[in-house]
């Protein structure tokens, strides 16, 4: 996944499902081309595999299980994650935490089917025990700020300068995101200058009232 980069996670909102997944998925694949930007998607796990088809853009699953194949009932393991068409995963969201031992296990069976990996943090003391795993992302999210107008970039912008000087030292190939609170392409701008390699949002765009318009402010902001 190139950088600068702009991931909208769909989560479990209604405005996020069904044909309204697929209406975004193709603003976002529309803006993505008409800037020549780099925009992903996570859509829930029951519209991935359709809009995975219908739309070029890369397409995250939501959360990855640290399984294999076999008796795992009602878990979701990378080989279907790969079989639906997705290109990646998002692992330890926020919302979906899991222990260090899985997030370790959940990237190594990502690389095993050649998924993108974007691990979430709460900290920076979590970013940099998970980046030694070598994931390919490491997005930060203060839980504070997460669904809020107001952005990390803009709140706390010495979180930014410190997660990228201080990530950097256990691995310099780590790409990073931040999110939380991010709505405006201003916000977006703020956080490349200080050093991230992209955002991640959700509520920003897919409870937007105007979703095209939206993802095509936050998206300018990466040009």
């Amino acid at each position: 996944m190139r950088t600068p980069c702009l991931v909208i996670n769909f989560k479990a909102f209604k405005e996020g499902t069904g044909k309204s997944a697929l209406k975004i998925a193709r603003a976002a694949e529309e803006i993505s081309n008409k800037l020549n930007v780099c925009i992903a998607i996570s859509p829930n796990f029951l519209d991935l595999k359709e809009i995975a088809k219908k739309v070029s853009i890369l397409t995250f699953a939501q959360h990855c299980d640290a399984v294999e194949d076999g008796a795992f009932t009602g878990h979701v393991t990378a080989y279907q994650i790969k079989e639906a068409g997705g290109k990646g995963v998002i692992i330890n969201h926020s919302e979906k935490r899991i222990e260090m031992d899985d997030i370790e296990d959940s990237i190594e069976l990502a690389k095993k089917y050649e998924l993108t990996t974007i691990v979430c943090a709460n900290e920076i003391e979590i970013a940099k025990a998970v980046s030694v795993l070598n994931p390919d992302f490491i997005a930060l999210e203060p839980p504070e700020l997460i669904g809020g107008n107001i952005s990390v970039s803009q709140a706390q912008p010495e979180v930014i300068t410190s997660l990228v000087s201080e990530v950097k030292k256990y691995n310099s190939k780590v790409k990073l995101l931040v999110g939380a609170g991010v709505k405006t392409k201003e916000d977006v701008k703020k956080a490349i200058e200080l050093g991230a390699d992209g955002v991640i949002l959700a509520s920003g765009v897919v409870k937007a009232k105007n979703v095209s318009q939206a993802i095509e402010d936050l998206a300018s902001g990466l040009v």
